[in-house]
């Protein structure tokens, strides 16, 4: 395994889970890494919302790869959500997969929900990860599997089966976002032999909270995005209010810097 792939997977430890923020574009990886980050993901809404395409309808894959080639020269290891792996032929997928490693990427994110709402058969969600892993082994595979945001019905069975399916196709971890308490996170961690990635969510359990469950990675997912955009809605607003705004952004300079950041 490459040293940088296998530095990625080293990051995924049960007792000091990773904590992944995911970016959109060079800046915000860029800003990430200088704040000594070691690893970034992508995140597949503020990708699409960038690019103006709706999130979750398998749009992005050329701006995924525009994009692993931007972050490719700074100093962070970074993961690519590619949402359903914008294929349903796993041959495909395994094609994306292959390209993103050539830029360098150490991980990616697959998922086995569709834009219709439903769920991919799991025989053919685990082919995907499959495919993925002969194409380009020293990737770790983050297999999502997505009963609760789907609404399911008895989603925490079904989370198990797929993720169950999931390992034995080779993944590397299992990604859950959506889990509703630490109740449920625990279930998780207890049925799943894997590194157990989850959603942060604002009100849900702390990361120490999750760090104690066993969690292995946790995920900001769009939320960093979302945040991006409400402060410049903030500011806009302070603008033609006269006010004060909330915070103080980063300066020209500094923005300056981040786009010079490069891999030492």
């Amino acid at each position: 395994m490459n040293a940088r792939c296998a530095a990625f997977h080293a990051l995924h430890r049960a007792a000091r889970p990773l904590l992944l923020p995911n970016a959109w574009d060079h800046a915000s990886a860029a800003a990430f890494a200088a704040r000594g980050y070691p690893a970034v993901g992508t995140t597949s809404l503020g990708v699409a919302a960038a690019a103006g395409v709706p999130d979750a309808a398998a749009a992005t894959r050329a701006e995924n790869l525009r994009l692993a080639r931007a972050l490719r020269p700074l100093p962070v290891l970074v993961t690519v959500d590619v949402e359903a792996g914008y294929a349903d032929d796993p041959a495909v997928v395994a094609g994306l997969a292959a390209e993103l490693a050539a830029l360098g990427v150490v991980g990616l994110n697959v998922e086995d929900g569709r834009a219709d709402g439903t769920l991919d058969p799991p025989e053919l969600a685990a082919a995907k990860v499959a495919a993925i892993k002969a194409a380009a082994p020293d990737l770790f595979v983050n297999a999502r599997t997505d009963p609760w945001w789907l609404g399911t019905p008895d989603p925490l069975p079904e989370a198990l089966r797929r993720a169950r399916a999931y390992l034995a196709a080779g993944a590397d971890g299992i990604f859950v976002p959506g889990a509703p308490d630490a109740a449920t996170v625990a279930a998780l961690v207890a049925g799943i032999d894997a590194p157990l990635n989850v959603l942060h969510r604002p009100g849900g359990p702390t990361l120490d909270e999750l760090r104690a469950l066993g969690v292995a990675r946790v995920s900001t997912g769009s939320l960093l995005f979302r945040a991006a955009l409400g402060a410049a809605l903030d500011a806009l607003d302070a603008v033609r209010s006269g006010a004060a705004p909330r915070a103080e952004p980063p300066s020209y300079a500094e923005v300056q810097r981040l786009s010079g950041a490069s891999r030492p």
